[in-house]
């Protein structure tokens, strides 16, 4: 069949269109970059996690000073000179998709500026011992990597501001935890429903690049190391739903509790004292955070990554009472204002409750249980099921466990979203009013991701 003279048309446009190719160029190159910056990003938290260890280790008190000073420090840098850098980062990226900002306000919470102070003031958080993580603000890192190619495209570009933000954002998750595919899947669910169908596929591969920038750097290698399993039987049936219910009540809860803390809406003294001295509300919630570390001999300091690899290689025993203890720590270091997210001590927070329900029921396969803790709790904290799904996935030996994951997610989302919001949604829709009406203040520091 000939082609008609239509089809001719479109592929000489397509061909000879300068703009196209310039466009396509200069978005692969800078998602490249963005990859890059998020590698960076992660070497940098590594090396701060290993040094504050390594100090709290020489020196056991030594938390109870520098975390709540620090706290103190960079709440006040934050508020000072770079208040949208404040928190996750992944409410500002959703904030900035809204139809109803201007450029002008886009740059107020997403921009190359920011994404400089958000890499040192989450390090900083992290060298301070805090319970954060740097998946979400990896995400508003390389968003405003992203943008920042919009000046250098041609004028009649078909690639606009919305699509740069959606595949940044995305691009961040996927070099964050080395999974391109859940790069994919953050950017459907969480950042854009329905992408430009014309620009798609180009902010797709942008989006799988800088994973695969990220993995030829780091290796194929998944951020908790990688969960060995046997194949799942029936036996797992009733053990895992309790772990899904649980992980679901639990992740909702947390998830009602950081909006009610960020929001301002519950009236009670703490966030008054919060609005009136949010530098001194946050060395107390610093002091509080190291005190708890102290007492878990420093088990709930950082991300959760080392207790959380040691525990699924069976080299460590939790204390039941550690999943209260971690949720609280993340808890006060994101109501203190810091930037810093929550995917990683979700998942942290999530591993010890499936191992504790395998210790409660003398289940032999802890792992298990394990993975689908991480996968449930980080579903109903986040109501990204697909996305919490897929990263997890990620890190299991095979393909026994992934109709388990993938029910436990939803089941543990559905349960959260009869409890609370949206998380991201409600607090990007809280940064959105300020903004709009005009509100340059600091941002009610918004968490992960």
């Amino acid at each position: 069949m000939k082609p008609d003279s239509h089809s001719i048309l479109a592929l000489h446009r397509e061909i000879s269109d300068w703009r196209l190719w310039l466009s396509r160029g200069l978005v692969v190159a800078t998602a490249a970059v963005a990859g890059l910056t998020v590698v960076a990003f992660t070497w940098l938290t590594e090396h701060a996690l290993a040094w504050f260890s390594s100090w709290q280790k020489q020196v056991w008190w030594m938390p109870l000073l520098l975390t709540p000073a620090c706290t103190c420090a960079i709440v006040w840098a934050t508020r000072r000179f770079a208040p949208g850098a404040a928190g996750s980062g992944i409410p500002q990226v959703v904030a900035t998709l809204e139809g109803a900002m201007v450029p002008a306000q886009r740059s107020l919470l997403v921009s190359l500026r920011l994404t400089l102070a958000k890499i040192f003031l989450t390090c900083w958080g992290v060298l301070a011992g805090l319970s954060l993580g740097r998946e979400g603000p990896s995400v508003q890192i390389a968003a405003g990597v992203m943008v920042s190619v919009r000046r250098w495209l041609p004028r009649r570009t078909l690639v606009n501001e919305h699509g740069l933000l959606v595949a940044g954002g995305a691009a961040g998750i996927a070099a964050a935890f080395n999974t391109p595919l859940g790069g994919v899947m953050f950017a459907i669910e969480e950042l854009a429903g329905a992408p430009e169908k014309r620009n798609s596929g180009l902010l797709i591969a942008g989006i799988v690049l800088a994973g695969l920038v990220s993995v030829s750097i780091n290796g194929n290698a998944t951020y908790f190391g990688v969960i060995h399993v046997s194949q799942v039987g029936w036996s797992t049936v009733l053990p895992g739903l309790l772990v899904a219910i649980l992980s679901g009540l639990a992740g909702g809860v947390f998830s009602k509790t950081l909006i009610a803390s960020l929001s301002g809406q519950s009236n009670d003294r703490f966030n008054r004292f919060r609005a009136r001295q949010p530098v001194a509300f946050a060395g107390l919630c610093g002091l509080a955070i190291a005190v708890i570390g102290v007492v878990t001999q420093g088990m709930t300091f950082g991300s959760g990554y080392t207790h959380t690899r040691t525990m699924l290689e069976g080299a460590e025993s939790t204390s039941l009472i550690y999943v209260v203890l971690k949720f609280v720590a993340t808890w006060l270091t994101t109501w203190s204002g810091v930037p810093g997210g929550i995917f990683a001590p979700s998942l942290a927070i999530g591993a010890a409750l499936g191992n504790d329900v395998a210790q409660l029921l003398q289940f032999p396969q802890a792992p298990i249980l394990i993975a689908l803790g991480m996968a449930g709790f980080l579903a109903a904290a986040t109501q990204a099921p697909l996305t919490s799904f897929i990263i997890v996935m990620e890190m299991v030996d095979g393909h026994a466990m992934v109709l388990s994951l993938m029910a436990c997610a939803l089941i543990a989302s559905g349960i959260s979203r009869v409890i609370s919001k949206p998380l991201y949604g409600t607090l990007a829709g809280l940064l959105l009013k300020q903004v709009v009406a005009g509100q340059r203040s600091a941002p009610p520091a918004p968490p992960a991701p």
